[in-house]
This record gives structure tokens, sequence and C-alpha cells, in this order.
């Protein structure tokens, strides 16, 4: 992703742009003969348009809604091809060149079937997630992933050179994602990953596709591409969210998580003492935070949104961390580590902690910052069978 702008840190007041849908054109050809690649994946990530290059290596992606995108290319035998692009109505023209990929010898690692499949139900769990959505989710090649478990750091890497392809029945789209990493921590309790999406309707009745309408606003209304949306057009309160300052400090009675999942294995098989292992079990249940302060006024949105010298690219900032509340949807997991006071509803709530100085986002309520701010509670359970294409719009 290229270098952001210097940010204006001044207050503005929350407004909708309002642009048209607009054509993105252009020609794909090889770098070294500036010869057409035809047959080349090119689509804009995390969204509903992509298409292929025809012989003569021109591509055509219409309709596309104002907001900022990561145009992609991929094609076999060339390296692939990223160009962060900015949609605000008028038509754009790209000449792009591919480099040919030098082939590199990959790390070949012996499992057995047995173990191959321990770690991709892991992996499916962790990536495709656990929801009522992801019970209705076919992955349709699971092989073209690479799976390695590191047993010492308690870790599980997947990747994939060519499309991961999952049917979401629930949601009613095909996701065609292009797995670059994957990492799950065991000891950090942490995921992350990168890759790049494609999301294309999947045929369906007319019944059908009003099941997926539903599903898909259900999906929509809450999450973080909600909030930020609501944001940036001042309607928060409207929208159902609370965003509150939120304060808290580690926990200094409960150790490290290596530390606590170390002297649980050494008690539990090396050396089995029935007293040791309970007092570190009970030493894992301690929350992690404490001395947790929650500001009961919430945030107006003019207090923590800032324009950018970029049009349709916004910033939030805050000083510590933001506590977010949806106000029209009730949790139905218990996150042990989400502090929630005893008179507020059971809502949905998130903590966003800052990777950086600030979260840019677009027109789209998709967050562009790299890093990531880091989401804990009903924020964090969005995986890719509750993920929906950066371009959606309810009532679509």
């Amino acid at each position: 992703m290229r270098p952001y702008w210097i940010i204006l840190l001044f207050i503005v007041c929350p407004f909708v742009v309002i642009a048209q849908n607009t054509t993105i054109t252009g020609t794909i050809v090889n770098a070294n003969g500036k010869n057409p690649v035809s047959r080349a994946s090119v689509f804009l990530s995390n969204a509903t348009y992509g298409t292929v290059t025809s012989d003569d290596g021109s591509f055509t992606l219409g309709g596309v809604k104002p907001g900022q995108y990561e145009l992609v290319v991929t094609t076999v035998g060339y390296e692939d091809f990223s160009q962060t692009i900015q949609v605000s109505g008028a038509p754009q023209k790209l000449h792009i060149e591919l480099t040919q990929k030098v082939l590199m010898l990959r790390e070949v690692v012996i499992s057995s079937a047995a173990d191959w499949k321990k770690n991709y139900e892991q992996f499916r769990r962790e990536f495709i997630g656990t929801t009522e959505n992801s019970k209705l989710c076919r992955v349709v090649n699971p092989h073209i992933l690479n799976l390695i478990y590191h047993r010492n750091k308690q870790q599980l890497e997947a990747s994939g050179d060519e499309f991961l392809v999952v049917e979401n029945h629930a949601l009613g789209y095909r996701t065609k994602f292009l797995l670059k990493n994957f990492v799950s921590d065991a000891i950090e309790h942490t995921i992350q990953y990168a890759g790049k999406a494609l999301f294309e309707e999947l045929p369906g009745s007319a019944e059908q596709k009003r099941a997926w309408k539903l599903k898909r606003e259900q999906a929509y209304y809450g999450s973080a591409q909600h909030f930020y949306r609501s944001l940036y057009k001042d309607k928060l309160k409207e929208e159902g969210f609370e965003a509150h300052d939120f304060t808290r400090m580690l926990n200094r009675e409960r150790p490290e998580e290596g530390l606590i999942l170390q002297k649980i294995k050494r008690y539990k098989d090396i050396a089995p003492n029935r007293d040791s292992l309970n007092n570190w079990y009970r030493i894992s249940n301690l929350t992690k935070w404490n001395r947790e302060n929650l500001v009961r006024t919430p945030y107006q949105s003019i207090e923590i949104l800032r324009k950018t010298q970029e049009k349709g690219i916004y910033a939030v900032v805050f000083p510590h961390l933001l506590y977010v509340v949806y106000t029209k949807k009730e949790e139905t997991t218990e996150f042990r580590d989400v502090y929630r006071p005893l008179d507020m509803g059971n809502f949905e709530t998130s903590i966003v902690s800052l990777s950086s100085a600030y979260i840019l986002f677009d027109m789209n309520g998709i967050v562009i910052s790299n890093p990531s701010p880091l989401y804990e509670g009903t924020w964090s359970k969005a995986k890719l069978a509750d993920l929906l294409p950066v371009d959606y719009e309810p009532g679509d």
C-alpha cells in the first residue's frame, strides 16, 4: 500500500459527498515485450467488480461506486499487481505492465492426512468463522492451501498460490480469496492475514435471493463498515451507535499467556501435580484487565472525525480506546475480557485499539490504514462467512 498523506487534524462537520458511479478501463501488457496479456483476472479487492482481460489485454469495470479501492491483477506466470485508486465519478483509464514471476522453491513440509485435516479444521474455524452463516459455507478447493503448524510457537500458517473459492450460501456470494499469508498464534490469541478477495453473486431463485438480502442486512447492521459510514454521515445516534472514551490497565496478577500455557503443560504432562495445576488454571481464568473506566457521555461525530487532504478519505482519532455500542442488537457471545457496566444493556459491544495515530477509512466505510486497528468483542467475530463486499448497500 502506498504511503499516506499528512493528515489535517482540524475538526470538520461531517457531510455526505454525492458522486456518480464510473467506469474503469485499461490494458494489461508484459513489461518486457509490451505484448498484451490475455485472460488475466482484474478486480477491485473486497468488492464485486471483476473481469478478465480480452485477447488484446483490455478490460472494463463498469458501474463502480465512489470510494478508494485496491485494483488487483493476477495471472499465471506473472507477479501479482496492485494499485490504489480513488473513484470519484470521472472515468479512469489505466495502463498496467506485469513482471514475469521468478520461480522460487517453496518449503516442503511433509505431514500426515490426519495432521492436514486437523490444521485445516482450525484454519476453517479461524478464517471462515463459527457463526450460523459459516455452517452454510462450502470451500470448493481446500487442498490449494499450504498449511504448516509450528508446535514450538503454537502457530498455524496458511497460504495459497491461487484463489481459495468459498461459496457462501448464507449471504449468496462466491468469494475468491488470494490468501498471501495467515498466522494464528495460540499464545498471543491473535489472528493475522493478508490477501485480496473478489465477490461474485451466486445464482439463486427469487426466494433464495430474498433470504440472502435479509441475511446481508443482518450482517451489515452493527458492523464496523456500518459504523464508519454512520460516523462520516454524522448519523451515529440515528443508526444506533454510541462511541465512548475507554481506558484500562493490565492485571498484574495475571502473567503473560505464554507462561500460563507453559506451566499448565508442565504440571499436566511432565510432572502431574493437581494442586499446582489447579492453581494455574485459576490464574488462567483471571481477567486480563483491571481499573477499567468508561466515560458514559458518548462522543459526537465531530469530536473524533477528521477530514484529510484526499477527497472521500476520513480519519478517526481518539486518545485512549474507543468503546462502540450498537444499541439495536443484543450480544449472543460472552467475551470475558470485554468490560460491560452492570447497568448497561447486553448490546453488541466492540473495543477499538489504534495501531497508529489514527484510523483511515473511505466512503465505503472500509478501513484503509496499514496496520489496521485491533477489534475486540463483537467486531472480532467477523470472519469470511459474515464478510460483505465494500460496495454493499442495504437494500441492494
